[in-house]
């Protein structure tokens, strides 16, 4: 007699799958947004040539998406060894800590893409798109797929939130504390 085919399915609790999916679906996101800014670079006769080494927001985010493929990929592999399985702190502090860095490099880039476009008339910066178009385009390009890791980290922050605090027990209050407190306001 044949067993069911779910007896024959790993045992794999649905969050430790989209913990580990999420951490390595930013490792490729992460690479293309480094190789999508490392190579962008547009030469313009009248203005000169344009790099992504020239603009500091863009090297910071290249160093953050370098930082945040390598945790994802250490994370991932972290997660399946029983050891460090235990420790659901070290990846709480750990994604909380990528995850702030994740978002001071899309509001910086972001900030860029904004200023690049529209430009800021009060200080008298025009727009540069207009003349390097497709430096534009392949940085707006290399800030989408930048949000959607970090969208993928605000995701790990939230289960590793979880996982920390559900080990706690909640506080109990018995129902003379209750009315103590109610008498002493």
């Amino acid at each position: 007699m044949r067993g069911n085919s779910d007896d024959n399915a790993p045992n794999i609790p649905l969050l430790k799958l989209i913990d580990c999916s999420l951490r390595v679906s930013v490792i490729p996101l992460s690479i293309a947004t480094i190789w999508l800014t490392v190579t962008n670079h547009q030469d313009n006769t009248s203005y000169g040539k344009l790099h992504f080494s020239n603009f500091m927001g863009l090297k910071y985010m290249v160093w953050i998406s370098a930082i945040s493929a390598v945790y994802a990929c250490v994370a991932a592999v972290s997660s399946w060894i029983k050891c460090l399985v235990s420790k659901a702190w070290l990846f709480f502090v750990s994604d909380q800590i990528v995850t702030y860095l994740m978002v001071t490099s899309v509001a910086a880039v972001m900030e860029m893409v904004f200023l690049a476009y529209k430009g800021d008339k009060a200080v008298s910066w025009s727009e540069a798109c207009a003349s390097y178009g497709k430096f534009c385009s392949r940085m707006k390009l290399a800030l989408v797929l930048h949000s959607l890791a970090l969208f993928s980290f605000l995701v790990l922050a939230v289960i590793s939130a979880y996982r920390v605090f559900s080990m706690c027990e909640a506080p109990s209050v018995s129902h003379k504390e209750v009315e103590l407190e109610e008498n002493t306001t």
